[in-house]
């Protein structure tokens, strides 16, 4: 059996799929070197079919496990190189892996954290919502730095760790959401109960002083994930280095206007401002210091 689609096509699909989407962090941008921008987008338009087939609510449980069992045995094809699908995302992402070498395992750790939002909607404590972020975005990370040639450890690492912020600024930006469409909490369960937060506060979006102590908690801590990966961004050359600045810059800038928000279930939106200020410092030599995440409090 052959492809009815070329390759080209195939690429051609995916970075169109990318671009419909929005993303408060850049996916396939111009900033990112020409060379990955297709291989990004390829792998973005897996994760995002994926997470789609996880997140059809009105579908049976079963069938959606079994939606995903389905792309892991095609992601396997293409990992093999015995794809003869006429599905665009697996055409070029079986091109990328073949091309770049990636490791398919990343992308199969996506596909386990798919299966967890279908069938995981509360975190007993912190870790297990890390242990989340282990598969849900640190893969991500990892992916792109094989693409540009990088296997440093150390960068790996400091990957992971703005991956999984990214991550959690997700959760925080979308608390409302995540529980009115997928009844889903990414907060510690533990530390909801300790500080007097239950479920219909969140149902019912109300930001009270229990509210704003958990949420300080959840920033503070996020903050400090983010801190300590920036070093990668400002360790990679290029346009690539730059857009991983802004996206550092972007989540703190997030994290500030989620921190000073009156109404913690509103989502941020950044401004004009927001965009003049992650470039100006995001052309600075050096990372930024720890204190930089509250600078908005002085604009």
């Amino acid at each position: 059996m052959t492809n009815d689609m070329n390759v080209g096509q195939a690429y051609s699909a995916c970075l169109a799929m990318a671009r419909r989407h929005y993303e408060n962090f850049p996916v396939a941008s111009w900033l990112l070197p020409k060379r990955l921008r297709m291989p990004v987008a390829a792998i973005y338009a897996f994760a995002r079919t994926a997470d789609d087939i996880a997140d059809e609510g009105d579908v049976l449980t079963e069938t959606r496990l079994q939606g995903l069992d389905d792309y892991a045995r095609a992601l396997d094809d293409c990992i093999d190189g015995n794809s003869t699908t006429n599905n665009p995302v697996f055409i070029a992402l079986g091109d990328v892996i073949q091309q770049h070498g990636l490791d398919g395992t990343l992308l199969h750790d996506l596909l386990r954290a798919f299966r967890m939002d279908i069938t995981k909607h509360r975190y007993a404590n912190f870790a297990e919502i890390l242990a989340y972020c282990h598969y849900s975005a640190n893969p991500v990370g990892r992916l792109l730095l094989q693409l540009d040639g990088q296997t440093d450890p150390e960068l790996m690492e400091q990957s992971d760790a703005v991956c999984s912020a990214l991550q959690l600024i997700n959760f925080y930006q979308d608390l409302a959401q995540d529980y009115d469409e997928n009844d889903r909490i990414y907060l510690p369960q533990d530390e909801m109960d300790t500080l007097g937060v239950n479920e219909e506060q969140i149902a019912n979006r109300i930001t009270n002083q229990a509210m704003r102590n958990l949420m300080i908690i959840q920033f503070r801590r996020c903050r400090a994930l983010m801190y300590a990966g920036a070093p990668l961004a400002w360790s990679i050359r290029g346009r690539l280095g730059l857009e991983l600045k802004l996206t550092i810059l972007g989540g703190l800038r997030i994290l500030d206007r989620l921190e000073r928000q009156t109404d913690l279930f509103s989502r941020p939106r950044l401004r004009t401002k927001d965009y003049v200020w992650m470039v100006g410092h995001a052309l600075t030599p050096t990372p930024p210091p720890a204190h930089i995440g509250h600078v908005c409090r002085g604009e």
